[in-house]
């Protein structure tokens, strides 16, 4: 720890920032860290992503300049020392879409309009070489976490995945697996920023991008509009849907099984996720947004294309009921891993 410490005030002192006051903001999931530097009137953010974890700061990095060429305004780097996982980074401020919906839910409409917007522009553009391009058959391999973690926290045994592999396999295939565009992945609320003292798509502040992919056009539309950590309209995400259709050309019909069908994945992958968080890193507070993702869940696997998933993941997923949760917090480590 005190290692880390030299570690960051070196950097600091070298980017001109040694004598900043600093400040904590909140994380998230991942092993990054922040903090508000302030010296002066001036403002700027340390990411602290130590090596080993899962995420790449050189990654971000060079996620960051792309997106700044295309005119989105994602962090400027003020300096990086990559090695050791330091970033200084522009401050977009804290006007947090999730922040400025909390405030005033009214303004959904204003807010993802342009965040829509965003995606549009972003897959017009040709994406940087080099990134992942996962099959079909690996995004349905993802979404096996909901078994591996969900199912066998809620049950006690991992089911035999190979009917769930292939149904969703095959919904992906048919509708879901068309040219790649670079996605973001957790394009959502507490990752998008308004700034109104900025014109156009440049509006919409970007963070958290350095897992960014080769994958399909709605996913990020899914992780927009079925956020796992507030309740959008439905009307927003009819209208939204609805935008991004119209102005790509897609048949209405086509494209609502195509967004149902990622939908379907993402929300299964999520259900994963946060059972593991709180069984391997003590984070039992992700249990409280299962219930909304099992909605969303819910609300894909409804549609007609997904009729034969449906079925297994009726058989195979238990429903979060307050009993299941509060059995699934049961099993969490009583000190978190980090």
């Amino acid at each position: 720890m005190a290692e880390r410490a030299a570690a960051i005030s070196d950097f600091l002192a070298l980017a001109g920032w040694g004598r900043a006051e600093r400040h904590h903001l909140a994380g998230d999931a991942s092993d990054r860290r922040y903090e508000r530097l302030r010296l002066g009137a001036a403002t700027a953010v340390l990411m602290d992503n130590p090596p080993g974890g899962a995420d790449d700061p050189a990654a971000f990095a060079s996620m960051a300049r792309h997106l700044r060429a295309l005119g989105l305004s994602a962090p400027a780097i003020l300096a990086e020392d990559l090695p050791r996982g330091l970033l200084l980074l522009e401050d977009l401020g804290d006007d947090l879409y999730a922040r400025l919906l909390t405030a005033d839910p009214c303004r959904e409409a204003e807010l993802y309009a342009p965040a829509v917007d965003v995606l549009l522009h972003l897959h017009s553009a040709p994406p940087p070489p080099g990134l992942p391009n996962l099959s079909a058959a690996d995004w349905a391999t993802a979404a096996g976490f909901a078994l591996d973690w969900y199912a066998f926290a809620a049950t006690g045994t991992k089911p035999d995945a190979a009917d769930f592999h292939a149904a969703l396999s095959a919904a992906l295939c048919t509708h879901a697996d068309g040219p790649r565009v670079l996605i973001l992945r957790d394009y959502h609320a507490e990752n998008l920023l308004w700034l109104p003292g900025r014109g156009g798509l440049a509006r919409v502040g970007l963070l958290d991008f350095q897992l960014g992919q080769l994958g399909q056009p709605g996913y990020d539309l899914v992780s927009l509009l079925q956020d796992a950590r507030r309740d959008v309209r439905p009307g927003t995400e009819s209208a939204m849907v609805a935008r991004f259709a119209a102005a790509t050309g897609a048949d209405p019909a086509a494209f609502a099984a195509h967004y149902a069908t990622l939908g379907a994945q993402r929300a299964l992958r999520i259900l994963g996720i946060f059972a593991r968080l709180c069984l391997v890193a003590g984070k039992p507070h992700y249990l409280r947004l299962i219930p909304r993702v099992w909605g969303q869940l819910q609300q894909n696997l409804a549609h007609p294309a997904l009729a034969d998933l449906r079925a297994i993941c009726d058989r195979l997923l238990p429903a979060p009921t307050p009993d299941l949760l509060h059995k699934i917090e049961r099993q969490c480590p009583t000190s978190p891993s980090r």
